[in-house]
């Protein structure tokens, strides 16, 4: 299952054993769901987290009774010790843990550091001595031209990630990040918090030209997927995806509320970025996908290329959600939110 992996679409992660950072959160929930729903014969499945609250909840969804794979693994990636025993016989691990709340972070940028790039080092070392053959870390836009903490430490992150696989040595193990913007319905975005403010009549917006890109948990998790079946190591795998104006959405949810502009809060951006003109020298374009190439050579280029059929970008490309050529429009973020957050929602 762990030899070279080509352009198969053939992934089976049948008799693997799974571990996710983070699992208690919005990714980390859907992704459980998706693969216990896609991968019956699971080896082991290990939920890790902090919150043994969140823990509890969750095992009222999915409780081990009913799915013998599950294991819930109360931990802290801060806490190395911890995640050398939970890595144990463990085959490949999602890192979806981060502290990801902007203002935050601003606040308390420590706690943001020990959890965002003390945690990663944690994992890639504890993967390295306990035998795991694939990490895929999840990043955010933030982490491209960051210009707040958060972003700085997730860029910070996916610089680790990717450079663990010049420290591999001869093991059989391969590091590569998934980098993509706000999704829609997770705890703390901007469509639960507009759905809240519309009992209240009242939409606060920061910028009347405040962009972001649009993607569903699901597609997160098929992201994450297809960067483990396809990944050679070190790439930073960023999805095409739409954006939306943040007036859109306030018009989608609340069209007869009051829309007050509140300005914009420190460390956010206008527009938000996933490739930056600097990684246009090393970034490839796909059907679906971008995928930005490791500084250091690990692989053969060219060979890279050919199997998977891509074309570099022209120097000077970015992608940032306010040049985009695939926008969401009212509707069609009103269909997003009954879709993915609320089947009942109507104006």
């Amino acid at each position: 299952m762990f030899d070279k992996i080509k352009n198969t679409s053939m992934l089976d992660l049948n008799n693997a054993s799974i571990l996710i950072t983070g699992g208690t959160g919005s990714f980390g929930k859907k992704f459980i769901e998706i693969l216990l729903k896609k991968y019956p014969n699971i080896k082991r499945l290990v939920v890790f987290s902090r919150d043994e609250l969140k823990q509890f909840e969750m095992s009222q969804i999915f409780p081990t009774e009913k799915y013998k794979c599950l294991r819930y693994f109360i931990g802290d990636v801060r806490d190395r010790d911890r995640l050398m025993r939970a890595f144990e016989g463990v085959d490949i691990v999602i890192h979806a843990a981060a502290l990801k709340q902007v203002p935050a972070a601003e606040y308390n940028p420590m706690e943001c550091i020990k959890t965002n790039v003390l945690g990663a080092e944690n994992i890639i070392e504890a993967a390295l001595d306990k035998g795991v053959k694939r990490v895929v870390a999840l990043s955010t836009d933030k982490a491209a031209a960051p210009i707040n903490l958060y972003g700085a430490t997730k860029l910070c992150s996916d610089k680790l990630f990717v450079a663990a696989n010049n420290m591999k040595g001869s093991r059989d193990i391969k590091f590569s990040v998934v980098r993509y913007g706000n999704v829609i319905g997770s705890r703390g975005s901007v469509v639960p918090f507009f759905l809240n403010q519309k009992k209240k009549g009242l939409l606060p917006i920061t910028d009347p030209n405040m962009t972001r890109f649009n993607i569903s948990l699901e597609e997160g998790v098929d992201l994450v997927l297809y960067a483990l079946e396809n990944s050679w190591g070190g790439e930073i795998f960023v999805p095409k995806l739409p954006s939306f104006k943040v007036t859109d959405l306030a018009e989608a949810v609340g069209p007869e509320c009051e829309k007050k502009i509140v300005g914009i809060r420190p460390g956010e951006k206008i527009h938000e970025e996933m490739i930056t003109e600097t990684d246009s020298f090393s970034t490839v374009e796909f059907d679906k996908y971008y995928v930005i190439k490791p500084s250091t050579p690990l692989w053969d280029e060219n060979e890279w290329m050919k199997t998977f059929n891509g074309k570099p970008v022209e120097q000077g490309f970015k992608y940032s959600s306010g040049n985009n050529n695939w926008w969401l429009n009212v509707e069609e973020l009103r269909g997003q939110i009954r879709q993915h957050v609320d089947p009942n929602f109507t104006v």
